[in-house]
């Protein structure tokens, strides 16, 4: 049987088909579904941890006992569990690890663009990259191979484009793995497992070792395949980049890369006897290029193909014709339908758009996270002046007093994000003697990579119900004395509540809590304008919700837009616009 699936899904497939007992992940675009899809089937216990570095702790241990774990983030979120990921690669395990590594070439979803390939180098890990579903399929159960094979963990490097794209793959179970269910009797092994300086020393050797013998399983790995055609010019890539190339260079000879680190040398070494002409296509970071330039070898590749920004045909295309390296003609560049611009932007109803027209009403220099509250900066709010990376608002703000800035400052952070990375920040603050206002925009989920449960939602990823963490008791017990719990609609309460915890002398939480819109299943009566009484200022607009629009009259509501949170009616300053029930 065959059937159209996305890369991630094709990953969940085969760590069903390897026998994977533990998934982990922390949810990231465009990684998230690898970890949703595991938990699909009831062999794989799956969990989504608060951060990607307890995610890959979680797999790890797992793996120390004995079952096969997979753990899933995207490139930054490896950022994150670096620190585990180089003890993991010291230690190895008794059973496989993998780990799915999501890279975002072109920021889809992303705050940066980075080549996780150098991690595989950094970390003296092997990495795989497949070029479809079918072969993503195929990776999960071949990296459990290698991982207990050579005793380390194992990368499967995906990008956007194949992480959510579709092709067929093959569904066939019969060499399916089944976990065992007895309990495991924990092997105990200090001297692999206990990283002193003493016993890292001796495990330092072991990784030199293990990475060179991966060297040598390179050259016959089944995936670096050479595919003949015309030696005029010899195509080397990997991943979906692949498919990309095949479009342009259809008749050229190709080095395809299925393990993208370690490399094989002398397979590399042969290939450029063979071809005319090498030409190196590779997304991002010149990984490739680099190591075969010290192979002496002379290539083409960043000079020609650039070096930011996610690759396509028809990009590949235009700069080959550029360079010569194609006789096909000159690309046809795509139609432009001149449609408007679209920015993304706050849902209608949205809570996250009280908490941010507050901080504008009070003239606030806003220090934002990742999360989609990060819109409250485009316009017409345009309330958001510094955002980095998980977590970082916090700090950030902290240093920002510290300095000793005469404008009013506050944080904005996630509920999700703040159990991910805000918890340290925020005991920094107050251990630290800081001044700072942090608002936590409680919404109950993690809204911003489609709706996943974290410590705050009341169930775990398995929809099992559990308790929640409660965030007012659990700032408190960090020592936040002055703290809020406020629904964001109500205004008043929110702006009162706000200008006192700025002006304060002591670090203030502000908790502005109500759900998610799209989780809300019932919408309240659409406002009314009462046109009569609008004077056309345009303070409504202000609030950038997207049901309100100017007319030649005044403004309208789009009844299919709005849910009638009614923040519209509490901004207006002439009372013109009115719940239904008041009419």
């Amino acid at each position: 049987m065959k059937k159209l699936l996305t890369g991630n899904e094709a990953f969940a497939y085969g760590a069903y088909l390897a026998g994977v007992k533990v998934a982990t992940a922390y949810p990231g675009t465009p990684s998230t579904e690898v970890v949703l899809n595991c938990a699909k089937y009831d062999t794989i216990y799956s969990e989504w941890s608060p951060n990607e570095k307890v995610a890959f702790d979680v797999a790890v241990g797992a793996a120390y006992a004995g079952g096969r774990a997979l753990c899933a983030m995207k490139h930054v979120g490896l950022n994150v569990a670096a620190d585990s990921l180089f003890y993991a690669s010291y230690t190895g395990h008794k059973a496989g690890l993998v780990v799915i590594n999501a890279d975002d070439p072109g920021m889809h979803s992303s705050q940066n663009e980075q080549d996780n390939r150098n991690y595989a180098k950094f970390a003296k890990l092997p990495m795989l990259e497949p070029a479809d579903s079918e072969e993503a399929k195929r990776f999960v159960p071949l990296a459990f191979e290698i991982s207990e094979q050579f005793d380390t963990p194992v990368f499967i490097r995906t990008t956007t484009r194949l992480s959510h794209s579709r092709t067929i793959v093959e569904m066939n179970d019969s060499r399916r793995i089944v976990p065992s269910t007895e309990k495991i009797k924990f092997e105990r092994n200090p001297g692999k497992y206990h990283m002193i300086p003493a016993n890292a020393r001796l495990r330092h050797t072991v990784v030199e070792e293990k990475i060179r013998k991966l060297a040598e399983y390179a050259e016959t790995f089944a995936y670096n395949v050479v595919e003949s055609g015309n030696d005029e010019i010899g195509i080397v890539t990997s991943g979906v980049t692949y498919q990309y190339a095949r479009e342009v260079f259809p008749k050229a000879t190709y080095l395809k890369l299925g393990m993208v680190y370690p490399l094989p040398k002398q397979l590399i070494l042969d290939f450029a006897k063979r071809v005319k002409k090498m030409v190196i296509i590779e997304e991002l970071d010149p990984f490739f290029e680099e190591y075969f330039k010290t192979l002496g070898i002379e290539v083409i590749g960043k000079e020609v193909f650039p070096i930011e920004g996610e690759f396509s045909p028809y990009l590949i295309r235009e700069a080959a014709a550029k360079a010569d390296l194609t006789e096909a003609p000159a690309p046809i560049k795509p139609v432009s339908l001149e449609l408007p611009s679209r920015p993304p932007m706050l849902c209608p109803g949205c809570a996250h758009r009280g908490v941010f027209y507050a901080l504008k009403s009070l003239n606030a220099v806003v220090h934002g996270d990742i999360g989609c509250y990060a819109l409250g900066g485009s316009p017409p709010l345009a309330m958001m002046h510094t955002s980095g990376c998980m977590g970082a608002s916090i700090g950030v703000v902290h240093g920002v007093d510290k300095v000793g800035v005469k404008d009013r400052t506050v944080a904005v952070i996630g509920d999700s994000t703040f159990f991910h990375s805000g918890i340290h920040p925020l005991i920094n603050v107050l251990y630290n003697k800081g001044v700072s206002t942090v608002i936590i925009s409680d919404n109950r989920i993690t809204a911003m990579t489609g709706h996943q449960d974290n410590p705050g939602s009341g169930q775990t990823l398995l929809g099992e119900p559990v308790e929640q963490i409660d965030l007012e008791t659990l700032v408190r017990g960090l020592g936040a004395r002055k703290v809020a719990v406020v629904n964001p609609f109500e205004l008043d309460e929110m702006l009162e509540t706000l200008k006192e915890f700025m002006e304060s002398e002591e670090p203030s939480v502000l908790i502005a809590r109500y759900p998610c819109v799209l989780n809300i299943k019932e919408k309240h009566p659409v406002p009314e304008i009462d046109l009569e009484i609008c004077t056309n200022c345009g303070t409504c607009l202000e609030i950038g919700c997207p049901p309100l629009a100017k007319t030649e009259d005044g403004v309208a509501i789009d009844v299919q837009l709005c849910n009638g949170c009614g923040l519209c009616v509490k901004v207006c300053p002439f009372e013109a616009i009115k719940k239904s029930n008041d009419q």
